[in-house]
């Protein structure tokens, strides 16, 4: 692979997006040919009168046709952050939410590179130190009919509903109440479904290299998000980024962050 002033020589992938369809109506889809850096989960929510998105990746391919393909239910995509990696495809769903004090962010358009030259150590060093390679682009194929360079735009995509703590995001069978999770970022909001024990966390907590070092980010309060987190009566976690894991996972990893950032 090579890259000249921004121009690509990598295959093509197509499909670009795979799905795996879990239990209790979630399926992931996931951009395998993204870096684990960028490669955001995007959950998708089965309701019986609403579907949830949770988060919508980079936007080099649109998602929202790949939501639609398993359910005809009103669509509420939800970031649980604003970073650009969670966003790309917000502007593609009518209904689009996020905690009011990101809500400013969608509301612009907004410029993104791949090429990892540009992120800085304070998301490349965790990276590194965790034993993850970082090539030159984070991504190792293009998207069929897709963009052909490190550069492109991330759409404007204002909110229709702003989020804060405690609000429910009800799809007819089930509900999720909004967690204020700041530290990763200030808007940092998890969905906590209590009656499955399900939580959706966004980049606060997943199996992977936590980044708290960003314009944003606040040591303290990641530290307290994670006692909050300790606290939760959780029984699977569902990441923004990395797999899945259960309550004996979300205790060592938060113990973990607070080890080293706690004292």
């Amino acid at each position: 692979m090579s890259y000249s002033r921004g121009v690509l020589d990598l295959p093509v992938a197509d499909p670009w997006f795979v799905t795996e369809r879990g239990s209790q109506g979630i399926s992931l889809i996931t951009e395998p040919h993204v870096h684990p850096l960028l490669r955001c989960n995007v959950w998708h929510v089965r309701g019986r009168t609403q579907d949830l998105v949770v988060d919508t990746s980079l936007g080099l391919r649109p998602l929202r046709a790949i939501v639609e393909a398993e359910s005809t239910n009103p669509l509420l995509a939800v970031a649980t952050h604003s970073h650009g990696d969670h966003v790309g495809g917000m502007h593609e769903f009518a209904h689009r939410a996020i905690h009011f004090s990101e809500a400013s962010v969608l509301d612009t358009d907004r410029p993104y590179d791949l090429a990892s030259a540009g992120c800085g150590e304070s998301v490349l060093g965790p990276y590194r130190a965790g034993g993850y390679d970082i090539p030159d682009v984070l991504i190792d194929a293009v998207p069929s009919g897709g963009m052909m360079s490190t550069k492109f735009g991330l759409q404007r995509s204002p909110a229709t509903q702003l989020l804060e703590e405690g609000d429910v995001i009800d799809l007819g069978d089930r509900a999720f109440e909004v967690l204020h999770l700041p530290g990763h970022s200030p808007g940092c909001i998890g969905l906590w479904e209590e009656r499955s024990g399900v939580l959706f966390s966004g980049d606060a907590l997943y199996d992977g290299p936590l980044l708290d070092d960003l314009d944003g980010s606040d040591h303290a309060d990641y530290c307290a998000t994670m006692r909050r987190l300790l606290e939760l009566p959780v029984t699977e976690v569902h990441g923004g980024h990395e797999a899945s894991f259960g309550r004996s996972r979300l205790i060592e990893l938060c113990n973990a962050y607070l080890q080293v950032r706690g004292s």
